[in-house]
């Protein structure tokens, strides 16, 4: 098989095996062995992640969404609402102090966990890119090597088809020399 493998990287990428980046021979391997490149980019991301990798995909999952926003304002109202209906005793005795320092302790720990997992989201865009990139590389070349035999499809039934004109001027010019 690696001698099929070596004849397709010269044929249909007119380059040496041993000069291919990484993907192409993979890509070249499926080809020879008739594989498809089957692999669930998403099953094999997750399996990877670690359970703070998990974690942190569910706080930034919950940080980014309207139920988050909802009940933060929410809680906001509630604790304004309090503290000014309660302003002979109020919760936070200096006004909102506390709950300035609530909301940036909250900004200073959902930021990092959010960029984690927008970072471990632009990882797995890559390995979904390089995997896109193999397929379609693969069907280019799989419509090459198509391409390759319907040529010589045609060019045998043109030769064919020259067989027998020639043939056939020939019984002509046989028959034209008998008169």
């Amino acid at each position: 098989m690696d001698n099929k493998v070596r004849e397709l990287a010269e044929r249909l990428l007119s380059m040496g095996y041993d000069d291919l980046p990484a993907r192409e021979p993979r890509v070249l391997r499926g080809i020879a062995s008739r594989t498809a490149i089957s692999q669930d980019v998403n099953k094999a991301f997750h399996e990877k992640l670690t359970y703070g990798d998990r974690l942190a995909d569910q706080v930034a999952a919950f940080g980014g969404s309207w139920r988050f926003i909802i009940l933060f304002g929410l809680t906001i109202l509630l604790w304004v609402t309090a503290n000014i209906w309660l302003l002979s005793r109020p919760l936070d005795p200096y006004p909102f102090i506390f709950l300035n320092l609530i909301l940036s302790m909250l900004a200073s720990v959902q930021a990092p966990v959010i960029m984690m997992s927008q970072n471990r989201q632009t990882a797995k865009d890559r390995e979904a890119a390089a995997h896109d990139y193999e397929v379609n590389l693969k069907a280019e070349l799989e419509i090459m090597s198509l391409h390759e035999k319907v040529d010589d499809l045609r060019i045998r039934q043109l030769s064919e088809h020259f067989t027998r004109i020639e043939a056939r001027l020939e019984e002509i010019s046989l028959r034209l020399a008998k008169h």
